[in-house]
């Protein structure tokens, strides 16, 4: 997973994903302005990737970050 390599603590990142499209990416406290990045660039970029896979599937996903 992607967001592991980026945050300080692994081992607190979590991904659940719903039956309507909302994929729900939890992060440690302390990590969660390293998934946003500098004005939201990295979760953009994110944002990007879900968009490019959901087009291949045919499906549109959502991305929220929680803490």
């Amino acid at each position: 997973l992607i967001a592991k390599s980026l945050v300080d603590v692994p081992e607190d990142v979590f991904v659940e994903k719903f039956d309507d499209g909302v994929i729900e990416l939890e992060v440690a406290e302390s990590d969660v302005g390293k998934v946003i990045g500098r004005q939201g660039r990295t979760a953009r970029a994110f944002r990007a990737l879900l968009s490019a896979a959901g087009h291949r599937a045919n499906q549109r996903y959502t991305l929220e970050i929680l803490e």
